[in-house]
């Protein structure tokens, strides 16, 4: 899953209330050792990522290549800071070390006026993982994911793609895309639909159609089209792009409209064209911010099951500035279009909370990307089919995880962002171990605000495809506040579990994806 932007404005500056729920003494045993090794780290990788700095948001995109020793020989990024505008940056080189369990630290140099990009990461293969900004200037997370250099070509970017961006406006307010494209193998753009959520005013804005473009994608020798690097033009807005393959795409805006991050990915298999041919249970997640109220931040995550236009069973865990409420079962409808772009909806009614409205478009008949339209609120994410039953002893392994959010002050609603990445091992019966590595401002420890190699320990009680309970207690290590967080958890496709905290003290959302052995 994507890194969720949560556009709220971040005051760096301020003091905040301490990470964490309530405390506990309790120790970590250290899971085994998995074997990952430097070499598992090889080849290019694009990378997408955004959080906050001084300034307020920041994104960026970007690919970096590791030797499979230690070294990193090639790199170049995207940038997208609201205080200081977009700009791609050339590094030098860098450095990384992986240790056994995954975890590790990667550093790009030689950047622009000397600058740095120092990161901590988790493997979740050798094909990718998460990572966390842990250089002291901005605090944010995301991914990174193998690169194909075979796809390097305008030929590759071709066929149907179901895309996302989130972010903010150009007047500072929440911002999310959701929509899908067509691409002829020579760089143009053959059309598409595309829906808008806009907090500055616009609104939503119903599907409208993606003018065609001859030459809407261009490969750029200039900053490094050996890095699968290029520049599009879709529906007027500018994107930097870094391909992954031609299944995948990473996009950042660069022009004066707003700052945006996210994905393209290729539409695969039979994508439906009625409601018929969508039938299953899907998890679904957002995150996103109140345009009405409170202005605050607001995560959710929940799941149904679609079947002939209805949805029934819909479980909903909705944190709204701190205040979480468990909501359901429910029940509610669905569209499909019928002209195959993937587009769909759906929409339920609480009894104690009023509607709720999703646009989705679908890149396979079990996966798509979400769009929040729910009154008062713009908001983003994911979607993906369910497995068929879902038991505590079936999710037994080792995950890494990549939660984002801020943490609420215990007066107002404007927190601080937090950002953490990790890796544990669950056994079979729900207990969790592990390390992370996190950055949260608002802590009240003085050895804040970046804490590295912090034991980590929980429980994960899952009893189904809906709600589900998740604990995770950070251990007082390496500096750390001791601290429970508290989720609520909904398990998708292949064991990734969507999580959305449930505490009165932050408002964090994420994902956990099993880590294949080295």
């Amino acid at each position: 899953m994507k890194h969720l932007i949560l556009p709220l404005a971040i005051c760096l500056g301020a003091l905040a209330a301490a990470c964490g729920g309530s405390s506990s003494s309790s120790t970590t045993t250290p899971p085994p050792a998995l074997g990952f090794t430097n070499a598992d780290l090889n080849g290019q990788y694009a990378f997408e990522m955004s959080g906050s700095n001084g300034n307020g948001l920041i994104a960026r995109v970007g690919s970096f290549t590791a030797n499979g020793s230690g070294t990193i020989t090639a790199a170049v990024e995207d940038v997208n800071d609201a205080g200081v505008g977009f700009s791609t940056v050339q590094f030098t080189g860098g450095t990384y070390s992986i240790g056994s369990d995954g975890r590790g630290t990667l550093t790009l140099t030689g950047g622009a006026l000397g600058g740095t990009l120092g990161l901590n990461i988790a493997l979740s293969s050798k094909t990718g993982g998460v990572a966390v900004q842990t250089d002291g200037n901005a605090v944010s997370s995301g991914s990174f994911d193998l690169q194909s250099a075979n796809s390097f070509s305008l030929t590759a970017i071709s066929g149907q793609y179901a895309f996302d961006l989130s972010g903010q406006d150009s007047a500072g307010a929440p911002l999310a895309i959701v929509g899908q494209f067509g691409a002829n193998g020579t760089g143009g753009l053959t059309g598409g639909t595309i829906d808008v959520n806009d907090g500055g005013g616009a609104g939503i804005s119903g599907p409208s159609p993606i003018p065609t473009n001859s030459a809407a994608f261009v490969l750029d020798p200039t900053f490094g089209s050996s890095n699968g690097r290029g520049m599009a033009n879709i529906n007027g807005q500018t994107v930097a792009f870094y391909v992954v393959d031609g299944t995948r795409l990473r996009f950042l805006e660069e022009d004066a409209n707003a700052i945006t991050v996210g994905d393209a990915f290729l539409q695969t298999g039979t994508i439906p064209t009625q409601v018929a041919n969508l039938n299953a249970n899907f998890a679904f997640i957002s995150a996103g911010a109140a345009v009405l109220g409170n202005l605050g931040t607001i995560a959710r995550a929940g799941s149904g099951a679609f079947n002939a236009g209805a949805v029934s069973n819909i479980f909903l865990d909705d944190n709204n500035a701190g205040s979480h409420t468990s909501r359901g079962p429910d029940s509610g409808t669905y569209t499909i279009d019928a002209a195959g772009s993937g587009r769909g909806t759906f929409m339920f009614t609480d009894s104690s909370a009023g509607t709720f409205s999703y646009i989705f478009y679908l890149f396979s008949p079990t996966q798509a990307v979400l769009l929040e339209i729910s009154n008062g609120l713009v908001g983003s994410g994911s979607m993906s089919a369910q497995p068929s039953s879902v038991s505590t002893a079936a999710l037994a392994g080792n995950y890494v995880f990549n939660w984002s959010g801020v943490t609420i002050p215990s007066a107002g609603n404007v927190g601080f962002e937090e950002d953490f990445i990790g890796q544990y091992v669950q056994a079979s019966a729900g207990s969790l171990a592990g390390t992370s590595d996190f950055t949260e401002p608002g802590t009240t420890s003085s050895r804040g605000p970046i804490f590295i190699g912090v034991p980590l320990s929980g429980t994960f009680n899952a009893t189904g495809t809906g709600r589900n309970t998740y604990q995770v207690r950070v251990s007082p290590g390496n500096g750390a506040p001791s601290s429970t967080i508290n989720f609520a958890a909904y398990v998708a496709a292949g064991n990734t579990i969507y999580v959305v905290a449930t505490d009165s003290n932050r408002v964090t959302a994420g994902s956990v994806t099993p880590q294949g052995a080295p």
